[in-house]
């Protein structure tokens, strides 16, 4: 059903730059700098050398991106020169993929020239160190995330991000088709990139294929250009997984739902829908209901578990030999219109 994509061992540095750029408004502050194409970051972590600059160095994790903020370079400036020296040069020793001055700090002119030495790339930038960490960490999370590839069609329905799949030819892109011609927003069609982020699932097309749609008998269409912007979304958290089957009479199905089914992606239980397909079975509706029903669970209303409340409240009133026989509805009212 899954097919495992290979998770990514290292960026460089100069791919790190380049994508923060815009965002934080980085500038260079050393020479180094010129040596980002060889220069690898392999872990979403980042490391403040708070500690390494005082001289305990036995937990120091230089492999680390390293980030100074005000503690660091206010730190550094209250040395006196020798001071510093020694504490930059501590720090100098190991072979840092890239360091980040935050909140504006200005560069002590001993640091720039001892990453010179070392080749070490330094940039700076005005953002405040806490909003920085959180943008570059949740970037290297994005890039360092683990990913797999399922065949079938993601949809987001009334908000509720919905992937259907089955076997090959079953209708997976029609019922997808049906559902953005009502309305709902096309994800990915055919390959389904799904990735895990923050304990979710994230779930995207990849480059060649989003907005397209693959139709046997038609051939490729693209949803943008013939629905609009507001038919296709370039990615959703994937919260229901449906599953399209031929009908079987000897397949057990619940009838009920007070059996709630779910499928493990990535070590993560997303709730599960097996919907068999029989002649006449408007699925497009079925699916539609499906998110709604999801919705409903959310909030706290389980239709299943209302029903099933009913059922045992009425077997408990018959169970009383002093109950006054009931019709099914006690009162009809008139209806006149």
């Amino acid at each position: 059903m899954y097919q495992a994509i290979p998770r990514k061992e290292k960026i460089s540095v100069s791919y790190l730059i380049e994508s923060l750029q815009e965002k934080v408004q980085l500038k260079i502050h050393s020479c180094g700098s010129e040596h980002t194409e060889n220069k690898f970051v392999t872990e979403s972590e980042l490391h403040r050398p708070g500690l390494a600059l005082a001289g305990f160095t036995n937990l120091f994790t230089w492999q680390r991106i390293q980030i100074m903020g005000n503690t660091e370079i206010h730190y550094l400036e209250q040395l006196n020169a020798e001071d510093k020296i020694k504490a930059i040069d501590i720090l100098m020793q190991y072979d840092i993929p890239v360091i980040f001055i935050t909140s504006g700090n200005k560069t002590p002119d001993e640091l720039s020239k001892a990453a010179c030495k070392r080749q070490i790339p330094m940039f700076q930038t005005n953002t405040e160190t806490t909003h920085f960490m959180f943008l570059l960490r949740d970037f290297l999370e994005d890039q360092f995330a683990v990913q797999t590839m399922i065949h079938g069609s993601m949809v987001d329905v009334y908000g509720v991000g919905m992937l259907i799949y089955g076997k090959s030819g079953i209708g997976k892109s029609e019922v997808a088709l049906d559902l953005v011609e009502r309305g709902h927003r096309l994800v990915a069609d055919d390959v389904v990139i799904l990735t895990k982020k923050n304990n979710t699932l994230l779930a995207s097309a990849t480059e060649l294929t989003k907005h397209f749609m693959e139709i046997r008998g038609l051939g490729i269409i693209d949803i943008m250009s013939m629905f609009g912007i507001r038919s296709i979304r370039y990615q959703k958290r994937l919260e229901v997984v449906v599953e399209l089957s031929l009908w079987n009479e000897s397949q057990v199905i619940d009838r009920v739902g007070l059996d709630k089914q779910s499928t493990s992606i990535l070590n993560i239980d997303i709730p599960k829908v097996q919907l068999p397909i029989t002649p006449g079975k408007n699925i497009t509706v079925i699916a539609e209901v499906i998110a709604m029903n999801h919705l409903s669970t959310h909030y706290g209303y389980d239709a299943a578990k209302a029903f099933q409340s009913k059922l045992n409240q009425r077997i408990k009133e018959k169970s009383s030999r002093f109950e006054t026989p009931r019709r099914a509805v006690e009162y009809f009212e008139g209806d006149f219109e």
